[in-house]
């Protein structure tokens, strides 16, 4: 991935922090542990903004990135929901492309559960860093992984920290097919073949017709910031999903775009939509 991907990766834990500015009953998130891992600029910034929170989101919706900020909490929203099912029926947890996202940290029925998150070298370090100053230490559970998805085999990293293939496994992928290269993505899911069968993977992805300029979905901006400079750079189609999950050996068992998450997770009376543009999927190894 890019380093301009990489910069991505805190923005969303900052939508986090922000969004717990609104009352409990009112937040599409809850996530009090978003704002501790943030710099410390960032942690004063959100604070200040809790008189104004809600003007700020209606400012969001009304301008280019309109749809954005309710999408991305929704898809946190939803990832925690999915792999808080899977309790009890999986015995271990990957994520790749961990960023600062806080799920793993603050979910206590995670807490006995092993744990591997990767990124890249510089991600991970400042995870690192960012959660031991939040929580005095990494979770024993927990065991972060310096990887470059481009040149790396998941495969071969995770085998030297003890990953065992044959337990059956929660993979979180969230917000990184659009980063990689095709050949990144087919060893990815070459590595997700080998899960053991009860597997569920969990991933995100951005329509093509996107990256292809067909259908900007609103996003303009968006497209000028991360189409035109190639930091997206593979899109998928709804309608040829469950056949490339059928190649790898998995069964679709839901495949969702952010608008349609809208209706579950934000509340009566918010004045905020969810962007179509990006996808939830849930598939399950057979």
């Amino acid at each position: 991935m890019t380093e301009q991907a990489a910069k991505t990766g805190a923005e969303p834990t900052v939508l986090s922090a922000l969004e717990q500015n609104f009352p409990p009953d009112r937040r599409i998130l809850v996530d009090d542990l978003a704002i501790r891992v943030l710099p410390a600029g960032a942690r004063v910034l959100v604070r200040l903004s809790k008189p104004v929170i809600g003007s700020l989101v209606r400012l969001a919706e009304r301008s280019s990135d309109r749809g954005m900020w309710g999408g991305l909490l929704c898809r946190k929203r939803w990832f925690d929901e999915q792999l808080l099912g899977s309790v009890g029926s999986v015995e271990q947890v990957v994520n790749l492309g961990a960023g600062l996202d806080t799920r793993l940290y603050r979910l206590p029925a995670l807490r006995s559960v092993l744990v591997w998150e990767l990124d890249q070298a510089g991600n991970i370090e400042r995870k690192r860093r960012s959660f031991t100053r939040a929580l005095g230490r990494i979770p024993a559970n927990i065991d972060l992984v310096a990887i470059d998805f481009d040149r790396e085999s998941v495969a071969d990293v995770l085998a030297r920290r003890g990953y065992d293939a044959g337990r059956r496994t929660f993979f979180i992928w969230e917000a990184v097919t659009q980063y990689l290269t095709e050949p990144a993505l087919e060893s990815t899911f070459r590595f997700l073949s080998g899960a053991a069968p009860g597997s569920i993977v969990a991933f995100t992805y951005v329509h093509q017709d996107f990256l292809d300029g067909k259908d900007l979905f609103g996003w303009k901006a968006g497209y000028d910031r991360f189409v035109r400079p190639h930091v997206f750079r593979h899109g998928m189609r709804p309608e040829g999903l469950p056949g490339e999950l059928a190649r790898w050996g998995y069964r679709l068992v839901e495949d969702l775009d952010y608008s349609r998450l809208a209706d579950r997770y934000i509340p009566a009376g918010r004045d905020l939509t969810a962007s179509a543009l990006e996808h939830v999927v849930l598939a399950e190894k057979v």
